[in-house]
């Protein structure tokens, strides 16, 4: 026992040494300080921002939102005067920013899948030309493209004494684009309700229809009925009502156009700049999907005699969404952010409109949060949605 000798190393020392070393604890510890410097960050800021804000004796809080708005806005979704409040102002500029934003995203989708097809066509003109689209789109700031619609194209339209009739009782000038307003009589509220129930219908057959292709090998026309039951199933709502619809025409006067519903020119302009811009994005993006897909795919299917456009419908293309989804939720995105652009042409969109109530209440802070958040909502609504869609297009293996 004497002869043996024991060593005691310092534990704590160890002890530490161990939680160096310890993957979970680092992670721990440096996600701890990254929240704290991030709590002292924000509480920083804020102080300052409070104290500035009481030092030029501006008020802070969102109570301006009940004042008087003041101020007119030229295209509305709904109702809206000089009377309402600013807050009302603020939801008509955030549902024009939808408007500009869906119709864009919906636009600029179909164009790019078009032109984007059109890039690999065999006929050397339709590729050409496609490519020309592209490649001047894509170089070009969307600002200029915008403005571009708005002097170049919409602008030098005859006045509104010359105005172009187009059919359907439309008119075409640089005022904007003439159109016959809907007027809806009692009960017309069923019609989109039948709409919608239609879809909802059109879904569980489409299901059905898969599920039956999959154990049988029967394909089911799912497209063409859905499509008459979606459009069928309002008509008959609106037939069994009574056809309770008439129209105000827009009459062509001596100097201006009168009745009817108008397109405004800025909108017009937003709507076609951005639609054009990011569809030459778009086809880029399924150019190389589609190129993505193996050739012997489409080898196997011209052995099975299969058409050229059956056999990009349902085998090149459904295999290339899997490489598209992705980088086209990036897009719409963009699209979407893009829509702000409209205040270089005077379009009332959430920013014009927030703009005009900035300048007149000098609600700095508030304002500007109010962009970040709605601007943020609908950037994670459009990624969770294109995730989810893009899950649903997923392979799956058997």
């Amino acid at each position: 026992m004497a002869g043996k000798t024991i060593r005691s190393g310092p534990s704590g020392a160890s002890g530490a040494t161990s939680m160096i070393n310890d993957p979970r604890m680092r992670s721990i510890f440096y996600q701890t300080v990254t929240l704290i410097i991030l709590v002292l960050a924000v509480w920083f800021i804020t102080n300052n921002t409070i104290q500035n804000l009481q030092r030029a004796n501006i008020a802070s809080g969102f109570g301006f939102l009940n004042g008087r708005a003041g101020f007119d806005i030229g295209q509305t979704l709904i109702d809206y005067n000089n009377d309402n409040t600013f807050g009302r102002a603020l939801i008509v500029g955030i549902l024009n920013t939808l408007q500009v934003a869906v119709l864009g995203i919906i636009t600029a989708s179909i164009l790019g899948f078009l032109v984007g097809i059109a890039r690999l066509s065999r006929n050397w003109l339709v590729s050409k030309l496609a490519q020309a689209y592209v490649e001047i789109f894509r170089n070009l700031p969307p600002l200029l493209v915008i403005f571009f619609w708005y002097k170049g194209v919409i602008t030098i339209l005859p006045q509104a004494r010359e105005s172009l009739a187009l059919p359907f009782d439309t008119y075409l000038n640089n005022r904007g684009f003439f159109y016959p307003k809907f007027v809806w009589g009692e009960g017309t509220w069923m019609v989109p309700v039948a709409f919608l129930v239609g879809i909802v219908i059109t879904f569980f057959i489409y299901r059905w229809a898969k599920a039956r292709q999959m154990r049988t090998g029967q394909p089911f026309r799912t497209g063409l009925v859905g499509t008459a039951i979606i459009i069928g199933l309002p008509l008959l709502t609106f037939l069994a009502l009574g056809a309770p619809l008439t129209f105000d025409l827009p009459v062509l006067g001596r100097f201006n156009l009168a009745g009817g519903s108008v397109i405004a020119p800025e909108f017009m302009s937003l709507y076609l700049a951005l639609s054009f811009y990011t569809a030459s994005f778009i086809a880029e993006i399924v150019r190389g999907g589609i190129k993505a897909v193996p050739k012997g795919q489409t080898e196997a299917a011209d052995a099975l005699g299969l058409r050229s456009s059956t056999t990009t419908r349902l085998i090149v293309v459904p295999q290339a969404m899997r490489i598209i989804i992705p980088p086209l939720t990036s897009q719409y995105l963009n699209l979407t952010k893009n829509s702000s652009l409209a205040v270089a042409v005077g379009f009332s969109d959430l920013v014009a409109v927030g703009g005009t109530i900035l300048n007149q209440t000098g609600q700095a802070v508030e304002v500007v949060a109010i962009w970040m958040i709605v601007y943020l909502s609908l950037s994670i609504t459009t990624a969770l949605f294109m995730n989810w869609f893009n899950a649903k297009m997923a392979l799956v293996e058997r």
